[in-house]
């Protein structure tokens, strides 16, 4: 099939040369000229193992194409996916001016029947919203779809090609079968395409992230009374995770959530309820649990030192993107947890396997950028380990405790055993559990 996808982001990058590597004829489009002009030279702009691999591939084998031209793009294609950002707004409603001025465009460009599918998160009414637009600029005939991506960064490529379910929503019974036709040697497996009402899908998507969160932010909650009360959230995560209608995905306790989707998700879900007179009251309370476990392992810091104690350390922080297998720095645990040690006098010294740049774009001079872990620790009082690359999982510790100025490991990723830290000679903090200190 002829498919074109309007924005080279994360979702739109990585759903064109998906659909290209099963053999459709794809054409990427975006307005900005640099992010074009690299992809044309086979560079990838984002970090996503395998997707420059593929890029590269299948440019050369012609299914690939990259522009800025709306019109040749809409005009070749039968099917178009808007895949553009839409960001949060101040007041946390997401920002739908890109897929409005999209939907205009496609609009004006159409000479033939099209197929366009909002691939973008956006709230329950939008894709409607689209169709309207699009109907006051052409007579042509259109449909329009909801096809909402659940894409895990770091792992997107897999999850594409080998989706647990493929939600479509359409009014039109045509453009349903063709999107399961474009979809079908995805789900060879057996898994399911759900086709359902637009709004439904919509929802679904807000649903999905929605949930997420709420297990994340659930099994952080808990961590902070394990604390008070002995016990270990580990051995609590697993009793639980057992347990088939719960499962062991996204309980693991943690520093929070960031990232491109659950922070601006979750908060767009309970405006959407606030707006049509619908109190979400577990969603909010996700959205501050979040907020309040972040403070909690900076409080931890600040009470091993004491209120002025942080004044003049150096810490060595291990991971900065909000999640492994991504350079993503939108919404990072890193950044409040950085900005509260500088706020009190600390020095930081960083290293990440992929996400320096990014973060560097951020947080400016403010970072001494270690080239790798080890140098990282370098003068350091403390190590602060935040992001859980697999690096990081098996280092050599007599080497940490040796360049560490103070034996003090912060985890907030629970990579390690505490009884071993002690006896290793650590003073050991983590997640859910007890303190522990040198044997």
């Amino acid at each position: 099939m002829h498919v074109g996808v309007i924005g080279t982001g994360y979702v739109g990058l990585v759903t064109g040369v998906c659909f290209a590597e099963m053999g459709n004829e794809v054409i990427l489009m975006d307005v900005d000229e640099g992010k074009i002009g690299m992809l044309c030279d086979g560079r990838v702009p984002i970090y996503e193992p395998g997707l420059q691999q593929m890029v590269v591939r299948n440019m050369a084998e012609k299914r690939l194409a990259f522009t800025t031209d709306l019109e040749h793009t809409i005009q070749s294609s039968l099917i178009n996916f808007i895949a553009v950002g839409t960001p949060p707004e101040a007041d946390g409603r997401a920002d739908l001016s890109q897929v409005y001025a999209v939907a205009r465009g496609i609009g004006k460009a159409m000479q033939s029947y099209k197929i366009v599918v909002t691939k973008s998160t956006v709230p329950m009414g939008t894709t409607h919203k689209v169709k309207d637009i699009i109907a006051q600029e052409t007579t042509h005939p259109f449909d329009v779809a909801s096809n909402p991506e659940f894409l895990k960064e770091g792992n997107a490529i897999e999850d594409f090609m080998k989706p647990d379910r493929v939600v479509i929503g359409v009014d039109d019974v045509r453009a349903g079968e063709i999107l399961k036709e474009l979809y079908s040697p995805f789900v060879r497996t057996g898994n399911p395409i759900l086709m359902m009402d637009i709004v439904s899908s919509e929802m679904t998507k807000y649903a999905a992230n929605g949930l997420l969160a709420t297990k994340i932010s659930f099994v952080n909650e808990l961590s902070r009374l394990c604390e008070k009360v002995g016990a270990d959230i580990e051995m609590v995560r697993r009793g639980i995770g057992s347990d088939p209608r719960i499962g062991p995905q996204f309980l693991f306790a943690g520093i929070g959530y960031g990232g491109s989707c659950f922070p601006k998700d979750v908060e767009a879900l309970a405006r959407t309820g606030r707006e049509h007179g619908v109190e979400l009251k577990v969603v909010e309370a996700v959205q501050e649990t979040n907020r309040m476990q972040r403070q909690h392992f900076i409080h931890v810091i600040r009470r091993h030192y004491g209120d002025d104690g942080l004044r003049g350390k150096q810490f060595a922080i291990w991971g900065l993107s909000f999640k492994p297998r991504t350079d993503d720095m939108r919404e990072a645990p890193s950044l409040d947890l950085i900005q509260a040690l500088l706020d009190r006098g600390a020095r930081i010294r960083a290293f990440d396997p992929v996400a320096m740049e990014s973060a560097g774009r951020i947080l400016a001079d403010s970072v001494d950028f270690a080239p790798g872990n080890y140098e990282c620790l370098e003068g350091a009082h403390a190590l602060v380990i935040v992001t859980e690359w697999n690096e990081f999982r098996h280092p050599d510790f007599e080497k940490i405790k040796k360049m560490l100025l103070e034996p003090v490991i912060f985890d907030g990723r629970n990579l390690y055993n505490p009884q071993k830290m002690a006896q290793l000679g650590f003073t050991y903090y983590s997640v859910g559990r007890a303190k522990t200190t040198p044997q």
